[in-house]
């Protein structure tokens, strides 16, 4: 997916405003000037941001339910991604956790720069968010998945939906996974790479317990 292409599939996907391509602008100009300052996206990825990075963020949009008013809750954010994208596109609760303090102070300047109030950072680390039943969880090279979804069940309940992209070896990742998790996942190709895919899950809980809280 070329530069150009990825602006059209959003245009498309998600009919684009005027004043939502001037927040992500805003957001991809930040992002690439603090990279001055510390390494918030892989260098190699910095002439195919929109592609890699901000498309690759919003197709969790595609997979997610409506907003019922709960949060949407993005694991190990780093630099907002996909948590700053999504909450650009839609207006829904989100919270996004991260507990290195130059990314916290980042994703808090980046949330009051474009205005995105109905977002908000937890500064600290996944463990010890206060348990809630959020309407979605993502990660977006958070940690593998075992131990991904045992440092956040405590922010689900049976009805969450789980979206993880994950490189090529999410099938393998997910078959590993098994013996130890129950719950409904299925792999969702990515739109951005061939070779990537997006683990979609809900109902999770150890395996042998019954599934997620009421």
């Amino acid at each position: 997916m070329t530069e150009e292409e990825a602006r059209a599939w959003l245009q498309a996907q998600f009919d684009v405003s005027r004043e939502t391509w001037t927040q992500m602008e805003r957001y991809v100009a930040i992002l690439l000037s603090a990279m001055d300052e510390q390494n918030l996206i892989a260098e190699s990825t910095r002439p195919h941001i929109w592609a890699r990075h901000i498309v690759d963020s919003a197709q969790l949009l595609n997979h997610a339910p409506d907003d019922d008013g709960r949060d949407w809750i993005d694991l190990g954010s780093g630099a907002g991604l996909p948590g700053i994208v999504i909450a650009c596109l839609v207006d829904r609760p989100l919270m996004m956790v991260e507990s290195r303090r130059k990314r916290i102070d980042f994703l808090n300047a980046v949330i009051a720069d474009l205005g995105l109030g109905h977002a908000r950072i937890f500064g600290g680390r996944v463990e010890s968010v206060p348990a809630t039943k959020a309407a979605i969880i993502s990660a977006r090279a958070y940690a593998p998945l075992p131990k991904l979804l045992a440092s956040a069940l405590h922010l689900s309940d049976k009805k969450t939906v789980w979206l993880l992209p994950k490189g090529r070896n999410a099938q393998n990742e997910l078959e590993a996974t098994r013996p130890a998790w129950q719950g409904v996942f299925h792999v969702e190709p990515s739109v951005t790479d061939a070779d990537s895919a997006i683990i979609v899950a809900h109902g999770i809980a150890p395996a042998g317990k019954k599934k997620g809280r009421p």
